[in-house]
Parts: structure tokens; C-alpha cells; sequence
């Protein structure tokens, strides 16, 4: 049999880190209609249960209060609807202007109640930036990623912070992802971008885990938008992942090139206080 030539290992390659891609952007998507379905039943059982209330009460102020719960609830529904719609919209490959504070703030609506739930506090300060150049898709990807990580970092909630900023001197847009949880020890945090790594032990209460992708591919597709992607962490006090990327009008692209890339982790910071 014939030994495959470099450019067909290569090739071989190539396909098989865009069948990962397609595999964590499928995982993300089936991820979050798992909670958005789960919302959108909530939603579904507050207006059924206020109906019925307003229906065995004839008082008017019954009714007056089952009916603001039912408009609040319905409201709410097609908020949940519109988002998905739109993301269903934007699941495009080619690279574009993307307005990424109203991507946040879409993906975020969207694990509410979840972050809720674990008693997670989000603080988002967005800094106005530029629109980026990116698959919107993918760079949501890597948000919902992040945001999920740090939620399951603090197994007893806290503080989650998202803040958007332009780095005026390099022309980078920054956004930055920032937990109180439990940190990276130093030994860990050099390894977490290789492929096939987690720090999991396995599912948490919610049943979610680790494969060891996650982040590799978050590197994967960062580096591919041409960006940076940074993390600083310490024991006991959190980690900080900050992703730089492209504003619209310094890179026009209309297709992931196909580059090998290897992990480079910024040393981590043990007084870090962003």
C-alpha cells in the first residue's frame, strides 16, 4: 500500500478539523435549544396558570393581574422566538461586519434563567466598539463556550463579568470574560487549549462536562479570525479570558483559511483584577 503523500495528510487534516468545527457548532446549537426550549416551557406554564386564575376569579383585580402576567409572559415569548429567528439567520460561513455587543447581549437573554439558576450575577459594560469581522456563528460559539465554563467554575455562584472595550493603540476590538470561580492551578493552565484536554472530572449537576474541545476549538477559531485569544487565571480567585479580534474595517475576509495553529497561553497573573 502507498504511504500517503504530506499534502494528502494535510488535506486529511484540513477535513477533519472542519468535521470538528461542524461537531462543536452542532453541540453548541443543540446546547442552547435545549435551555431556550426549557424557557420558552416556563414561559408556556406561567400563561397557562394565570389564565386559569383569571378565569376562576371574576374580580377585576384578579383579572387585571392575571392579564399583566399573561401580556409580561407573552412578551417574553416572542423576545425568546425573535432571538432564536435571528441566530437561525445568521448561521452563515462567510465572514461579515458582526455587531458584537448585540451578540452578547442576544446569547445572554438566552441562558438568563440559567445563569439565574446557579446563581450566577452578570455585569455586561459594553464599550461601544466596532463592529468585528467574523462568521457570527462561530464567535458565538466561543461566547456561549466561555460564559458556560465560567458558570460551572463557580459551583456556588457569583460574579460574572462581560466587557467590551477598543483598544485604541493596537486597533483590537476586546472582549473579556471575566469569573470569581474556582481559578486554574499554574500546572493546568498551559494545557488547557491542547486538544483532547479538560480540567472536568465529568458532568456537573446540569449534566453538562467536558470533552477537552471547547477551548481548543475556541483557540481554533479565534486564531482563524485572525484574532488572540488570552486567558489569566489563579486558585481561589477566578479566570479571565480576554479575545481580541479584527473591527470590520481592518480585515475583509470571506472564507477560514486553513492554518495550523498552536496553542500560545499567556502566564497567568496571580493579583489579577480585571
Amino acid at each position: 500500500m502507498t504511504e500517503p503523500t504530506i499534502e494528502q495528510l494535510q488535506a486529511q487534516i484540513r477535513d477533519l478539523e472542519q468535521q470538528l468545527f461542524a461537531a462543536q457548532r452542532s453541540a453548541a446549537l443543540g446546547q442552547l435549544c435545549g435551555t431556550t426550549t426549557h424557557e420558552f416551557n416556563n414561559v408556556l406554564m406561567t400563561v397557562i396558570n394565570y389564565a386559569r386564575m383569571g378565569m376562576r376569579h371574576k374580580d377585576e383585580p384578579t383579572r387585571d393581574k392575571a392579564f399583566s402576567r399573561i401580556l409580561a409572559a407573552g412578551e417574553r415569548a416572542a423576545r425568546i422566538t425573535n432571538t432564536v429567528l435571528g441566530m437561525a439567520r445568521n448561521r452563515s460561513d462567510d465572514f461579515a461586519p458582526v455587531n458584537l455587543e448585540e451578540l452578547i447581549t442576544e446569547t445572554l437573554f438566552l441562558l438568563e434563567k440559567e445563569l439565574q439558576k446557579y446563581r450566577v450575577s452578570v455585569e455586561f459594560e459594553p464599550g461601544g466598539v466596532p463592529p468585528v469581522q467574523a462568521i457570527g456563528n462561530q464567535i458565538q460559539q466561543v461566547f456561549m463556550n466561555l460564559v458556560i465554563n465560567a458558570r460551572q467554575a463557580m459551583k456556588d455562584g457569583g460574579r460574572l463579568i462581560i466587557r467590551t472595550s477598543h483598544d485604541v493603540e493596537s486597533g483590537l476590538v476586546d472582549l473579556m470574560v471575566r469569573d470569581y470561580g474556582s481559578g486554574i492551578p499554574a500546572d493546568k493552565l498551559q494545557k488547557i487549549f491542547d486538544r483532547g484536554y479538560t480540567t472536568k472530572s465529568g458532568p456537573d449537576e446540569s449534566g453538562r462536562g467536558g470533552n477537552g474541545l471547547g477551548l481548543h476549538t475556541c483557540l481554533r477559531i479565534i486564531e482563524n479570525h485572525g484574532g488572540k485569544i488570552r486567558v489569566e487565571s489563579s486558585p481561589g480567585v477566578g479566570t479571565c479570558f480576554t479575545v481580541k479580534l479584527r473591527p470590520a474595517e481592518q480585515m475583509a475576509r470571506t472564507a477560514i483559511p486553513h492554518v495550523a495553529v498552536e496553542p500560545a497561553v499567556q502566564p497567568a497573573k496571580t493579583n489579577s483584577t480585571n
